[in-house]
């Protein structure tokens, strides 16, 4: 009987533990749940509201200084209005053509010699003349000579052309990937304006083989840009996904432009069918200096295997990483609602350290000036903040939002304090995560790149387009300009078309 007794107290004590667990694991589910359905249906904005960060905070005496608290008997505060965007005035460029239309009254036009005018008053008003397609004619004439009638006939050679045979111009290709890779318009929607607004027929296969000739043509260009990020010493590196078609057994697969930026210099995108390390060796094989990326394990694995390869080959090692703080900021963000007074307190220390890079830029201040900032006045935040991460690890379920947010923060600490080591390192990634934007808005509309290849093709236009936006270029001009003079340069030549040459050309020739 006491053996029996025992038995089913051990079992009931197992039991137990199951039901414990199996509840904790649920409250981890639903509170997942929540946050993806939160992410998914709720506002895409993840700020946060400084009245609303001062309510969450929490009173962390052993760790800092205890934040000012309104008095308890004090009536809450509303929320600040929001600023109304200003209206502004509608401008056009100052070179803008201009027309006058002059209307006098009946009676002046009747009899202008009996009046005399004493003013006028001027209405402006805004139009546009709609796209115009026309047919050019080359026409050369041959000519024979009179003296000599046996010789043969002399025809002036056709200027260089991009594709030979092809009604294909600079200003129309121009216009076609402006349309596809700015203006997110697909190839096939083009294909209907064409034919239903013009009237002009122009399959889309045939502007497919366009776009593939033109990248062809820019690639020289993109080389002298990978070239130079290659030697620039910092990157920051950021990956999106894309669907593209299957070359072999039909169906779509996912794959990825990487995008490799410079603050202050170019952009480069680079597609790969894989998201492995090894799509990073085409690009940093010959880079060395300070890789800045999020938190994904491929970084840390290329960087530890290429140190490696260095340091066993006497050299020293080659790439330095650095984290973001933008994306340890989410994963607090994200855990807010579970942990509101502790992640508030954190998003407050965080801010802290973005206000030092805010009065840093308002100040202009050079790479020497911002490393010094940071170290007067980010030093004691990140030690304040590193401190209560480890106190707090032991509270939170690793699995928890809070859990996974100091665990990310902690495994990557070395790499998030580097940037305070480096005035010419920025806090986070977001310069190239903006530069992945028009790839974001040109897949909901594209849906996917038709071909494995067409994928690179992509990329070299999306790289000279993102580098005229950097640099305020009209990327119209710069393409059409560089579509009608690269028939007749060659590969050493075309290093002045990058966009950074090209402008300083164009303000040299100005001046």
């Amino acid at each position: 009987m006491e053996a029996q007794r025992a038995e089913l107290t051990e079992i009931n004590a197992t039991l137990r533990a199951q039901v414990a667990m199996l509840q904790q694991e649920n409250r981890l589910l639903q509170q997942k749940v929540h946050f993806l359905l939160k992410r998914m249906f709720g506002r895409s904005s993840e700020s946060l509201d400084r009245r609303q960060l001062e309510l969450l905070l929490g009173e962390l005496e052993s760790l800092a200084s205890p934040l000012a608290q309104p008095p308890k008997d004090s009536p809450p505060q509303p929320p600040a209005p929001r600023r109304a965007p200003r209206d502004r005035k509608p401008q056009l460029p100052p070179d803008a053509p201009t027309e006058e239309i002059i209307i006098d009254p009946e009676d002046v036009q009747r009899d202008p010699q009996g009046y005399r005018q004493i003013g006028q008053d001027v209405t402006e008003e805004f139009d546009v003349i709609p796209t115009q397609y026309l047919r050019r004619l080359i026409i050369r004439r041959k000519y024979v000579s009179k003296a000599d009638r046996h010789a043969p006939p002399i025809l002036a050679p056709l200027p260089p052309r991009l594709i030979p045979g092809s009604v294909a111009t600079p200003g129309l290709l121009t216009d076609i990937m402006l349309k596809k890779y700015v203006d997110h318009l697909p190839l096939y929607r083009q294909e209907q304006i064409l034919r239903t607004r013009y009237g002009v027929e122009l399959s889309r296969q045939t502007m497919s083989e366009w776009v593939r000739t033109v990248a062809d043509w820019l690639t020289p260009i993109y080389a002298h840009i990978r070239e130079d990020l290659q030697r620039g010493g910092y990157l920051q590196i950021d990956e999106t996904p894309v669907r593209y078609c299957r070359a072999e057994g039909g169906g779509s697969a996912q794959g990825y432009f990487w995008v490799y930026h410079r603050p202050g210099g170019d952009v480069l995108y680079e597609w790969h069918t894989g998201r492995g390390a090894e799509c990073l060796q085409d690009m940093l094989a010959a880079f060395t200096g300070t890789v800045q990326a999020d938190g994904y394990a491929v970084y840390g694995r290329y960087a530890t295997a290429r140190n490696q390869h260095e340091l066993d080959a006497g050299r020293p090692a080659a790439i330095a990483l650095a984290g973001c703080w933008a994306h340890t900021r989410r994963y607090v963000v994200d855990a807010v609602e579970e942990a509101p007074r502790f992640a508030g307190w954190v998003l407050n220390q965080i801010q802290h350290l973005y206000r030092v890079e805010a009065e840093a830029r308002g100040c202009r201040a050079g790479p020497c000036l911002r490393q010094a900032l940071r170290a007067a006045r980010s030093r004691m935040v990140l030690r304040r903040l590193e401190k209560a991460l480890k106190l707090k690890m032991v509270t939170y379920l690793p699995k928890s939002r809070m859990g996974e947010a100091i665990g990310y923060a902690l495994r990557h600490w070395a790499q998030l304090l580097r940037y305070v080591e480096n005035g010419h390192l920025e806090i986070d990634n977001n310069l190239v995560e903006n530069a992945i934007r028009p790839t974001a808005l040109g897949k909901k509309n594209w849906l996917f790149i038709g071909h494995p290849e067409a994928g690179q093709r992509s990329a070299v236009i999306y790289t000279l387009l993102e580098c005229c936006k950097r640099r305020g270029i009209n990327p119209q001009v710069y393409l059409h300009d560089v579509l009608t003079r690269l028939p007749s340069m060659t590969n050493q030549q075309t290093r002045s078309l990058t966009p950074d040459n090209w402008l300083a050309a164009r303000r040299t020739k100005a001046a």
